[in-house]
């Protein structure tokens, strides 16, 4: 295995540099290719200016030489291997040490690495907090899907992930922003950004004026769910499709009363009916654990809007509860078409190990049906899973490009797209080279992941 991993760490290397090659080849066969003329063009300047200004990018970052010297020019500079410049860019010596520099960015006249040292960090979070909000809501919804074949919470749940894949991002994006974020609908969520400009001088955590608002919220959370949880897990189907669908409606109710102006009747029935229906759909299903996080989520949070409404002293959300805040609608925005398709090749493979020979064995051994399911046919179902893994992180980096922007956050997938429109060579090919890096190491953890989880699997 070490071996292995080894040789996939130096294939690497080739495997970078084959990529940036074919970022820059097709840059620079651009109409106008990579030149100072193209950086300058549209700017109104005297034409001593200009020509100025040409000749310092062309002796700045060697523009006026051929595309391969260009290029080789840059992999120089990379590699913390290679050859040294004196102050006019002449070569004076070759060096071991002599580190690796990404360069300076064409459009912003910053180093590279402080532009990503600010912007990877942001793309990463959203990656961070989506990814396990994929894989929980796959496995739990594919793997009940799978044990239920054919019944109503199987062609529910598939009718609903199918919709769900089907919805662009760019759309559910702007969907999102002009219902929860505009003025004229529910202004829940900030339409823009990771923090507000006053969230940077407030303390990191929540802060409350006195200790009594602290314990209202805490009870207020606490009595939801406990309340919430108790109509989901008592008495009978029919008592609690009742509740829940009462409470939806009101819920329903009170969202029509909130937005701005008057409310229409039609616009409060339809709202009153959509919201009873959800809450009513989430008694009916048979799925326990379902039924358990999504009522012990709505809980809290009516608890806590609650109690903020009856506070009385001052209520300073803090930093972290600010940044929560603002990455609800893009971390949403990021993840569902993940789990929507994940959730049906969840349901796929764990279908057809719970039909094979093995799992028919064991329970023919008197295994528990519970360790058939968790401890031999999930675990051979896995697979599929780390193959998908594999790609998960390049496709969610590809689509923080598209919710950076809609968003406006400024992430690594903005900053690529400003680099390209920009004709920005350092920075493009910079942003290349950190994207093939993450999703080269993606596939070799995934490699690994195989071998965990399929002791036949042998690298050696």
């Amino acid at each position: 295995m070490y071996t292995y991993i080894l040789r996939r760490l130096l294939l690497m290397l080739p495997t970078l540099l084959g990529i940036t090659l074919v970022v820059f080849v097709v840059m620079a066969s651009a109409p106008g290719g990579i030149s100072a003329q193209t950086l300058i063009e549209g700017q109104n300047l005297e034409p001593q200016a200009k020509k100025a200004l040409e000749d310092y990018y062309n002796r700045r970052y060697g523009l006026d030489s051929p595309a391969p010297v260009q290029y080789l020019r840059w992999l120089n500079n990379v590699s913390p291997i290679g050859f040294t410049f004196d102050q006019d860019f002449h070569i004076n010596g070759f060096s071991l040490a002599k580190g690796s520099d990404l360069g300076t960015s064409f459009m912003y006249g910053r180093p590279v690495t402080d532009l990503l040292a600010e912007r990877v960090p942001i793309t990463l979070l959203l990656n961070i907090l989506s990814i396990p909000l994929i894989y929980v809501i796959a496995i739990g919804i594919g793997v009940h899907a799978a044990t239920r074949r054919g019944q109503t919470f199987d062609v529910g749940s598939g009718l609903f992930m199918l919709a769900l894949w089907s919805v662009p991002t760019m759309l559910a994006g702007v969907l999102l922003i002009g219902f929860f974020a505009s003025d004229q609908y529910w202004h829940w969520f900030p339409t823009a950004g990771l923090s507000q400009r006053e969230a940077l001088d407030m303390p990191f955590l929540p802060h409350w004026q006195n200790l009594t608002d602290l314990l209202l919220l805490f009870g207020g959370i606490a009595a939801g769910i406990i309340t919430f949880l108790g109509i989901g897990h008592g008495g009978s189907r029919r008592l609690r499709v009742l509740v829940l669908a009462t409470a939806g409606v009101m819920l329903g109710g009170w969202m029509a009363a909130a937005l701005p102006g008057s409310t229409g009747l039609l616009s409060t029935l339809f709202l009153a009916a959509m919201a009873g229906g959800l809450l009513g759909v989430v008694g009916y299903t048979d799925y326990a654990g379902l039924r358990t996080v999504l009522l012990g989520l709505a809980g809290a949070l009516l608890g806590a809007i609650l109690a903020l409404q009856w506070s009385q002293g001052e209520f300073v959300r803090g930093f972290l509860l600010d940044r929560a805040w603002h990455l609800v609608l893009p971390v949403f925005c990021l993840s569902y078409g993940g789990f929507a398709f994940l959730s049906k090749l969840t349901r796929t493979s764990v279908l057809e190990n719970l039909l094979a020979d093995y799992a028919r064995t064991a329970r023919a051994k008197g295994v528990a049906e519970k360790d058939v399911l968790w401890r031999h046919v999930f675990r051979n179902s896995l697979l599929p899973l780390i193959t998908v893994s594999a790609s998960l992180l390049p496709s969610l980096l590809g689509g923080s490009v598209i919710v950076e922007q809609i968003f406006s956050i400024e992430g690594m997938g903005k900053l690529g797209v400003q680099a390209v429109q920009g004709r920005d060579r350092e920075l493009v090919l910079s942003i290349t080279l950190i994207s093939g890096l993450l999703t080269l190491v993606s596939y070799l953890l995934a490699d690994i992941c195989y071998a965990i989880a399929d002791p036949r699997v042998s690298y050696e």
